[in-house]
């Protein structure tokens, strides 16, 4: 399984993750140029004793709890169907994922893992202003797993760090390509869900926890489909509000210069009626260039009207 994202000194003192994840299930330790081999052996233990991390936890780690922050927020996304952008430099998820959790032991270590799995089968399109199946999902591409692990930079850490305040995953970046550097990569079109991973690292790696949340799945795209999507995104993401207000100030400019400055064949040329006045022509069809450019029979202004002359449509 690829991994992405890792983070080379661990946020406790002389602790490295690579040497936390370099220690085998059997307590030996891999060289430095061999930790991509040991931490693709630390997922396979991750995968592998999920029901016996359960039943073996620490004490204290039965009672662990992990909760989701912005439950209500992620519930009016999943309400209309979410959807997050994915770029080939990557774009970064709003809601931004952030659990706060308890129960943890406060002098073990632990390892926080992001994962991306497909929430179903499908691929998926918009049509008539909803969301529907358009046939199986494509097949994975050879050693990408479920798009990639995310490892949080904190990781690893002691539990008392991790209880102390919400972890955020504000860093995530997801994208369409193959371009590393931590970046998770999806499948446009294609619906997944966010699981985390808790991982008690140390002389033997343990899967403490494997959660997941219903209402954090969304749908990969490279362009919002849904514009409820797009008004939501910009009514609750802090970094939309000055798109939102250059936007506000567009509409009140506009609206500002068309009262100043209203259609002067309409002021100037009293004597026509509105159907006749050229400027009637922007609103029911093109004005062809050979009727722009000729000249009127007469220079006074409110006479007589332009000789007829040839129409294009372009």
């Amino acid at each position: 399984m690829k991994v992405e994202g890792l983070q080379e000194d661990g946020g406790s003192g002389s602790v490295s993750s690579v040497d936390q994840s370099a220690t085998g299930a059997g307590g030996s330790m891999c060289s430095p140029g061999s930790a991509e081999r040991c931490m693709s052996r630390l997922l396979s233990a991750v995968e592998s004793e999920l029901q016996a991390g359960r039943e073996k936890g620490d004490p204290t780690e039965r009672e662990l709890r992990v909760t989701l922050e912005d439950a209500e927020l992620w519930r009016k996304f999943q309400h209309i169907t979410n959807e997050m952008i994915v770029t080939k430099n990557g774009r970064r998820m709003f809601p931004v994922l952030k659990v706060s959790v308890s129960g943890l032991d406060p002098s073990s270590m632990y390892s926080f893992l992001l994962d991306f799995v497909p929430a179903d089968s499908c691929r998926w399109k918009f049509v008539n202003g909803e969301w529907v199946a358009a046939g199986r999902a494509e097949s994975r591409s050879e050693g990408r797993g479920h798009g990639g692990i995310y490892i949080h930079p904190d990781s690893p850490n002691f539990g008392a760090h991790w209880m102390k305040a919400a972890v955020s995953f504000n860093k995530v970046k997801l994208t369409n390509k193959v371009n590393g550097g931590g970046q998770i990569m999806l499948n446009s079109l294609h619906k997944y869900e966010p699981q985390l991973h808790i991982v008690c690292v140390g002389s033997r790696h343990r899967l403490v926890s494997n959660v997941s949340f219903k209402e954090t799945q969304f749908i990969a795209v490279t362009a919002y489909q849904n514009e409820e999507i797009t008004a939501l995104k910009i009514k609750y993401n802090p970094f939309a509000k000055a798109f939102l207000d250059a936007k506000e100030r567009l509409n009140e400019l506009s609206v500002c210069v068309f009262s100043q400055y209203p259609c002067l064949w309409t002021v100037g040329c009293s004597e026509l009626s509105p159907s006749h006045s050229p400027c009637a022509g922007l609103h029911h069809g093109p004005i062809s260039s050979e009727g722009l450019m000729q000249p009127p029979s007469h220079t006074r202004m409110g006479g007589a009207g332009w000789p007829p002359g040839p129409t294009h449509s372009f």
